[in-house]
């Protein structure tokens, strides 16, 4: 049966004949052309003469897997877009097909909505193959080349700057797992870019005009964290003054980003598991569970397979998250990297200061390159900020990069000095120690800085040069430990107490 205006041409492949003419009508209807198949071989013929958009099979058939066309349609390159029904439940089948290559899959029993949502988006992922820009269609034993991602992907692959092979690597990885659904699991320390590397899987993807909702899983109130992923209905729970959506409605139609997925609570790692399985919620006091179409993308800092084994992260939610697994460089592994690295986030944090990009001299390069980052890029961006905010003149030097401690003037030196030792007077041993190191020493900071912005009338110069700090100095540390500058609605207001 063909459709006279066809949009996609599509196989369908079941061994039951009601489902197979369900699926039939459901894709005529949409303008698809539609041929079907009652088993591998016939299946197989098919495709020796024709070339497909998309290709819908059972996971089941009499003469075996449709797991086998899969691995047939990788090995041979076609363009084919995948998508398997798996019985209900049936958790390692969607697995293995989305390792095999599958765009999708669907579980029985099928919803017809979601069917269409599927081979919708299966055609949206497909990037014009390059002989179609010379009006020409591949033969069926004709392997085609993929175009380049779109323009917000490739400008989501710039922002990972770097040359060093792990790099180029994982830029390749990102750009073929970008055209499928299966959930993505991103490894790596602490810095090292997971998030961007996250936004580039979702920009070169179909759902790069869909939303972009990244979720860090250990900030979230244990006893709130249902609400936030799943919504909740007004009164679910005191507070709830109207509804909400979730985070997973929210990312309706886009990209889920699950940072920190190593803190999420095991009962929450549950209810994780079955909405990825039956991709469907059930907001909080809510009846009924609505369908959501999302791309999942996780991410973590710690040692997931240590967890499952220490009984604190369940191994079917891991097996389900870890279909396509990226690892993200720590900076010390590609150091080659560091001075291209350095530039670039100079350029960024200047452009969004409204500054001109100062020099970065050979000493200051040398002196960051001596340093062991263990804060990778995150703690190189950290440094370069402070560095802009303390350095007076167009070039960078080692001096500017100096740790807080290493820079505070003689007077704030000697309020924050610890006891003299070497005095011989006793330390008094009943003393508690702060359990947060930076955190007391900020607070003494702020109390040094509040009292000569007070003596000073809050005129930032003058406060300045009775610390020994020029204005950018004192802006900066203002601006960091959160002191409010009374009657300042704005920069102005603030720049004429400077000049009283």
């Amino acid at each position: 049966m063909t459709h006279p205006t066809p949009s996609a041409s599509v196989l369908v492949v079941d061994d039951e004949p009601d489902l197979r003419t369900l699926y039939e009508l459901t894709l005529l209807r949409e303008g698809h052309a539609v041929t079907t198949a009652a088993d591998l071989q016939q299946a197989r013929e098919h495709l020796a003469h024709h070339r497909f958009d998309v290709l819908i099979s059972d996971m089941q058939l009499p003469d075996g897997l449709g797991l086998a066309l899969l691995r047939e349609i990788a090995e041979s390159q076609r363009s084919e877009k995948c998508i398997v029904i798996t019985a209900h439940g049936s958790a390692e089948n969607a697995v293995e097909s989305l390792k095999a290559g599958a765009f999708d899959y669907l579980t029985k029993p099928v919803d017809l909505r979601q069917l269409r949502g599927a081979v919708s988006a299966a055609l949206r992922s497909q990037r014009a193959p390059l002989a179609a820009t010379l009006g020409e269609r591949p033969g069926p034993a004709e392997p085609v080349r993929s175009a380049p991602p779109p323009p917000s992907g490739v400008r989501a692959l710039e922002r990972i700057v770097g040359r060093a092979p792990s790099i180029v690597q994982i830029k390749s990885r990102i750009e073929k797992v970008s055209t499928s659904m299966a959930p993505v699991l991103i490894l790596g320390e602490s810095g090292t870019g997971k998030e961007l590397v996250a936004r580039a899987v979702h920009e070169c993807s179909h759902r790069a005009s869909g939303p972009f909702v990244a979720v860090n899983c250990g900030a979230i109130p244990e006893n709130l964290i249902e609400a936030e992923f799943f919504g909740a209905r007004k009164g679910a729970y005191t507070g709830a003054s109207a509804d909400r959506e979730g985070y997973f409605q929210a990312a309706h139609g886009g990209t889920l980003f699950l940072d920190e997925i190593g803190d999420l609570p095991l009962a929450m790692q549950a209810k994780l598991l079955r909405v990825i399985q039956e991709r469907r919620v059930r907001a909080l006091g809510a009846v009924q569970e609505e369908a959501v179409d999302v791309r999942l993308v996780s991410a973590t800092h710690r040692d997931l397979p240590a967890l499952v084994q220490s009984g604190h992260f369940r191994q079917d939610l891991f097996y389900r998250l870890n279909v396509i697994g990226l690892r993200t460089p720590a900076l010390r592994d590609r150091s080659e990297d560091l001075p291209e690295l350095a530039q670039a986030l100079l350029a960024r944090l200047c452009e969004e200061a409204g500054q001109a990009v100062p020099e970065l001299s050979v000493e200051a390069l040398a002196w960051l390159q001596s340093r062991e980052l263990p804060g990778n890029v995150r703690e190189l961006e950290n440094l370069l900020q402070r560095a802009l905010a303390l350095s007076n003149g167009p070039v960078l030097y080692p001096a500017d990069f100096g740790e807080s401690g290493d820079t505070l003037p003689d007077t704030l030196r000697d309020t924050l000095s610890p006891p003299d030792t070497m005095s011989g007077e006793p330390i008094d041993a009943e003393a508690a120690l702060p359990a947060d190191l930076q955190s007391y020493l900020d607070e003494q900071e702020r109390r040094v800085l509040l009292q000569a912005l007070q003596e000073c009338g809050y005129n930032r110069t003058a406060a300045a040069a009775r610390l020994g700090l020029n204005l950018r100095q004192i802006r900066y540390r203002i601006q960091r430990l959160g002191i409010v500058m009374p009657g300042a609605s704005g920069a102005a207001e603030g720049d004429s107490n400077d000049a009283g």
